[in-house]
């Protein structure tokens, strides 16, 4: 019997209106100054006053960084991490979607640790993160990366994706409040939301898994199903997003565990070439990767489809996993998210040089319970070109 290992993190406060844990979670650190890194439209929008307001009123000083960008190259870490170091601050707070979360991350770590951010990279770093940093809360104000409860940060390079990542790297609480998801406009809502049932999905399927991340992937991928659509026609729909807001946690902690793999592997080179966000890239390849790797895992498709509201009852597992297949693609169309490649003017001459990256991915493509050769991963990219899902020959 296999003996896996499952992390969560230390505290977690999730529902309407958890953010009430804020300003009880910061005083367990005692900060004299804390640097909060989200994203500026959030502050445009004044989303970020409902942190930095009680914290300021608590009397702490309080700093609002704004330099996040979505999918965040290399040398915006950079920046952040210089940025941190120099301002003295003892705690960090992540506030926004997965991009600023993230970078919370590398600010926490680097304020700790010498070097670039560069350094510190799964593929091409020298250098490995060896403590803890500062003091950290992670608020997300989307449903769909989970990034509140994961222990990496992803980074944009010339063409690609990578990765730093440590369990030091974990917030010291996440508090997951689905009143801050309310004023995601639906294009974002879709494409998060896709993210997250990845997450589910890739969980469910991998060689990680283990019946207690199959537990929060199958839920997650219940939640989510059960109100992704809804989410985004109504963004007031409590219940849709409060079923969103926790079907992302716990696909966070499926996925932080058991991993995901093809799916996030082929999205990787999609945002680094093409700049395309990262729920997209899940969005439009999820239906293709799993049709082409299904008979691998079509007792756990099975699995899927029943959580995604099908009935597998009266069918074989082929049957079921065909039909899983089916629904994603069209909860994928439900949602308005483009279902080819070329849906994002992503050139047929692209298809060899995402190849040629994907293959890189060795770390997420480990975790497929298939094994994906450069041949397979090519025919992926070509049928999610040609809008026809493929199987191996």
């Amino acid at each position: 019997m296999t003996v896996s290992k499952l992390v969560f993190v230390p505290l977690s406060y999730t529902g309407w209106g958890a953010l009430e844990h804020l300003i009880p979670e910061t005083e367990k650190h005692s900060p004299q100054k804390i640097l909060v890194v989200t994203d500026p439209m959030l502050e445009k929008i004044g989303l970020t006053k409902q942190v930095t307001e009680p914290l300021r009123g608590a009397g702490y000083d309080v700093t609002l960084y704004t330099g996040v960008v979505p999918e965040p190259p290399i040398a915006v870490g950079e920046k952040l991490a210089e940025y941190t170091r120099s301002g003295g601050f003892d705690m960090v707070i992540g506030l926004g979607g997965g991009s600023a979360l993230d970078l919370a991350k590398v600010a926490s770590a680097m304020a700790v640790h010498e070097g670039d951010v560069a350094d510190y990279l799964n593929l091409s770093g020298t250098k490995k993160i060896t403590k803890k940093g500062l003091p950290m809360i992670l608020i997300p104000t989307t449903s769909g990366t989970g990034s509140e409860v994961t222990n990496i940060a992803v980074l944009s390079l010339e063409t690609t994706k990578d990765v730093v990542t440590h369990d030091y790297l974990l917030a010291d609480a996440a508090i997951v409040d689905p009143v801050l998801t309310v004023s995601v406009p639906a294009t974002v809502t879709a494409a998060t939301g896709i993210d997250a049932l990845t997450h589910a999905v890739e969980a469910y399927v991998s060689v990680n898994a283990s019946p207690a991340t199959d537990a929060l992937a199958l839920q997650a991928i219940r939640l989510i199903a059960g109100s992704l659509r809804r989410a985004v026609k109504n963004g007031e729909d409590e219940l849709a997003r409060t079923d969103m807001s926790l079907g992302s946690y716990m696909a966070g902690l499926a996925f932080f565990n058991a991993g995901v793999a093809g799916v996030h592997a082929l999205a990787y080179p999609l945002g680094g070439q093409f700049h395309i966000a990262h729920g997209d890239s899940n969005a439009v390849l999820l239906p293709y990767v799993m049709g082409y790797i299904r008979k691998s895992c079509m007792a756990r498709m099975a699995g899927i489809l029943e959580a995604l509201g099908g009935n597998s009852a009266y069918l074989s597992d082929e049957e079921a996993s065909l039909r899983c297949v089916e629904e994603l693609v069209r909860i994928v169309s439900d949602v308005g998210i483009p279902q080819t490649l070329e849906g994002f003017d992503v050139p047929e001459s692209a298809l060899e040089s995402l190849t040629a990256d994907a293959v890189k991915q060795k770390r997420l493509l480990a975790r497929s319970p298939m094994e994906l050769t450069e041949d397979d991963i090519r025919k992926i990219y070509q049928s999610t070109f040609d809008g026809i899902v493929t199987e191996p020959q």
